[in-house]
C-alpha cells in the first residue's frame, strides 16, 4: 500500500479508511471486495463482500468539501471504485449514493457559498471532477451536465468575478472540461461566455489578475479550446 504510485493526500483519514482508499486506487478489486466496512477495526482485509461502499462515498464527498487538493483528485478514486463495483456485478451502490450526495450538496450550494467560500470552491471542483471521470458508455453522465453548468454560471456572476479565488476556480474547470461540456450544450456554453465577456468588458473594479484570467479563457475558447504558443507564453509568463 505504501508504494501507491500517486499521492492522493489521503493521510488525514484513519488507517482503516486509508487502507480502503489506497486499495481502490491500486485497482486491486479482490482486496477491495475483501476489505471490511470502514467503521470496522480490522488490520487486514477479511470478510469478503462486506465493504461499505455507501459509507465510502460519503467519506469521499465530505473530504472533498474540506480539502481542495483532494477535491481535484477524488474523481479518479470514484472512477476506480465504480469500475471495481461494476466488474464484481455488485450493482451501483457507490455511484448511486455519490450522485445522491452531489444532488443534495448542489441544492444547498448558495448556503455553502455564504458559509464558506473555500467549501464552495471545493464543491464546484469536485462536481466538475466527477463529471470529467464518471462516464456511461464513454459519455459524461447526463444528470451532471446542468448542475455543472449552473455552478459555472454562478461563478460567472458579477459578485463572484470580484473574487480571484472563484475566477481561478472557474477558469481551471473550463480548461479541464470546457470542450467536452460544450458538446453537451453549446447554447449554455454561449450563455456562460456572454457573462464572462460582459464581466471582462463592463466590470471596472475587477482585479488585474481576474481580468487576465478572464481574457485568457475567452481567448482559449475562441481558439477552439487551445492557446497558441505565443498566447500561452504571454499569459503564463504574466502569472508566474
Amino acid at each position: 500500500m505504501e508504494n501507491c504510485p500517486e499521492d492522493y493526500r489521503i493521510q488525514s483519514f484513519d488507517l482503516e479508511t486509508q487502507m480502503l482508499l489506497k486499495t481502490a486506487l491500486k485497482g486491486d478489486i479482490d482486496a477491495l471486495q475483501n476489505c471490511r466496512s470502514v467503521d470496522s477495526k480490522c488490520d487486514h482485509p477479511t470478510d469478503p463482500g462486506s465493504v461499505n461502499l455507501e459509507k465510502v462515498s460519503n467519506i469521499i464527498v465530505d473530504q472533498s468539501l474540506k480539502d481542495q487538493v483532494f477535491s481535484k483528485e477524488a474523481g479518479r478514486i470514484c472512477y476506480t471504485i465504480v469500475q471495481a463495483e461494476a466488474k464484481q456485478n455488485n450493482g451501483s451502490t457507490f455511484r448511486r449514493n455519490l450522485l445522491n450526495r452531489l444532488q443534495q450538496e448542489f441544492k444547498e450550494r448558495e448556503e455553502t457559498r455564504a458559509r464558506s467560500l473555500q467549501e464552495w470552491v471545493c464543491l464546484v471542483t469536485f462536481i466538475c471532477n466527477i463529471y470529467d471521470y464518471l462516464k456511461v458508455n464513454n459519455t459524461p453522465i447526463v444528470a451532471l451536465v446542468q448542475p455543472v453548468y449552473d455552478c459555472l454560471m454562478r461563478l460567472a456572476q458579477p459578485d463572484a468575478l470580484m473574487n480571484e479565488e472563484e475566477v481561478d476556480c472557474l477558469v481551471l474547470q473550463l480548461h479541464r472540461i470546457g470542450e467536452q461540456l460544450e458538446k453537451s450544450s453549446s447554447q449554455r456554453m454561449d450563455e456562460l461566455f456572454y457573462l464572462l465577456r460582459d464581466g471582462f468588458l463592463l466590470q471596472e473594479s475587477l482585479t488585474s489578475m481576474a481580468r487576465l484570467l478572464l481574457m485568457e479563457i475567452l481567448e482559449f475558447r475562441a481558439g477552439g479550446w487551445v492557446l497558441s504558443g505565443t498566447a500561452h507564453r504571454y499569459y503564463y509568463s504574466e502569472t508566474d
